[in-house]
């Protein structure tokens, strides 16, 4: 009967697998109702309704989603060649900088790019959160102290930067 109304099997199929799907949810807690086969046809058509109105939505809205995505390539075209511009990576540099000790790189990155409290990141390395804290109030003392700009390397000097120890 659904899919003589629907006229799509997959469709069709994938709605009665929805009701049944509810069905044992709902089932369970209020009861099994008074017309089981009822209760499923409805659920069933319902669901049916519901895709069918989303592919709608989703065919209104490709020529949209078209345009985005072109418009997104091709300002990513156009960058391709310039080097990374975003200020989170350049924090990320700077935290990770060869004068702070590797040790303390990533609690440092955690608390000032992440915005992560110092306790979490204290726990995390399985150390005192006054510890932590003083260490980190160091390097960054020590990033102001020794004039670490907040840049991104430049890119010869890129390799040597992300080369690991």
């Amino acid at each position: 009967m659904l899919v003589h109304l629907l006229g799509d099997c997959d469709l069709a199929e994938e709605a009665m697998h929805e009701a049944f799907a509810a069905a044992r949810q709902q089932w369970p807690r209020e009861g099994i109702p008074a017309s089981p086969r009822a209760w499923l046809v409805s659920t069933g058509r319902f669901s049916a309704i519901d895709a069918i109105r989303r592919q709608r939505r989703l065919a209104d809205k490709q020529p949209e989603l078209l345009a985005r995505i072109e418009a997104v390539d091709a300002d990513n075209e156009a960058r391709a060649g310039y080097d990374i511009e975003d200020d989170p990576q350049r924090f990320i540099f700077t935290c990770c900088h060869p004068a702070i000790d590797p040790e303390f790189q990533v609690p440092l990155t955690l608390r000032e790019v992440c915005g992560l409290k110092t306790e979490g990141i204290a726990r995390t390395f399985l150390t005192r959160p006054a510890a932590m804290a003083q260490r980190i109030v160091r390097d960054k003392a020590r990033i102001r102290d020794a004039g670490i700009p907040c840049v991104i390397p430049s890119q010869t000097d890129l390799p040597r930067r992300l080369a690991t120890t």
